[in-house]
């Protein structure tokens, strides 16, 4: 069965984003070029991302002529959008995302039985919580950037009940950031 991973980057005081969803502590790190290359193995596996609408209006306002070493992959690869509002999602002069429309988690629970690679959710804090609350979390991949910000928005949402996690892979770069990789720990079947 196809994993569902989400993949987030955080401060060192676990926020996601600014109180007001400002990303600037983003660029307390200058260069991403190793997470990048880290990427490329791990999108080699994926074969979906999957992202919320205020995700999307955000990538698709860099992505589709950004010139970096994950630039192609990103842009080549298939894309749903959640979102209640938008009707389509062009993406440049590439293939325009799907838009779905409804409960993502049973999009996405229907998704995982489908033969295929792989899916990716970056960012979409709001989408990344609702999966995570419907228990379809099979990976969590936190890029921790060496910066605290003192108050934001958690990726965690606060209804959350104990969520036990296990370390899959631990890997610091250069830049300072730390990947870190968990999966659930699910209970033994009887």
């Amino acid at each position: 069965m196809r994993k569902l991973i989400i993949q987030e980057l955080v401060s060192v005081d676990g926020y996601v984003a600014g109180p007001d969803g400002e990303l600037d502590f983003f660029e307390s790190v200058t260069d991403y070029g190793q997470v990048d290359r880290d990427n490329l193995r791990i999108l080699a596996n994926v074969d979906t991302v999957l992202l919320g609408a205020a995700t999307y209006r955000m990538f698709v306002q860099y992505w589709p002529a950004a010139d970096e070493t994950v630039a192609k992959t990103v842009n080549t690869l298939p894309k749903i959008v959640f979102s209640a509002t938008l009707d389509a999602a062009p993406w440049g002069g590439w293939e325009a995302a799907r838009v779905v429309r409804g409960d993502a988690a049973e999009e996405v629970a229907a998704l995982k039985r489908l033969p295929g690679q792989d899916l990716m959710v970056w960012g979409s804090l709001s989408l990344a919580r609702s999966l995570i609350r419907a228990g379809l979390l099979d990976e969590l991949q936190l890029r921790v950037i060496p910066v605290a910000i003192g108050t934001g928005r958690k990726l965690f949402p606060d209804d959350l009940h104990q969520l036990d996690l296990e370390l899959a892979e631990a890997r610091p770069y250069d830049s300072g950031i730390v990947s870190l990789h968990y999966r659930p720990r699910r209970p033994a079947s009887a």
